[in-house]
């Protein structure tokens, strides 16, 4: 879990988009490094399109193994998901 600047610990889950099942959670750095490495349509975006591609580009630019490895189980076979995140 990450730690705010209070020192509470924030935990941010992610859930797929079409049918509401949380993909896991992650700490907030791991969401930072999301937000820095996936296009966002505004400066209030919470979801992202992730595909095994995205998953690929996102592991070769630093993404922990345990982030790389829920997005990868969380595409599976499919084409691609959109997964919305939301604070804890």
């Amino acid at each position: 879990m990450g730690i705010d600047d209070q020192g509470w610990h924030v935990t941010v889950r992610l859930t797929d988009k079409s049918n509401g099942v949380v993909v896991g959670s992650i700490d907030r750095d791991e969401l930072q490094f999301l937000i820095d490495n996936l296009e966002e349509e505004s400066s209030r975006d919470a979801d992202y399109f992730i595909d095994q591609a995205t998953v690929e580009i996102l592991a070769a630019a630093g993404g922990k193994a345990s982030l790389i490895s829920m997005l990868r189980n969380a595409v599976g076979t499919s084409n691609g998901i959109d997964i919305e995140w939301e604070s804890d």
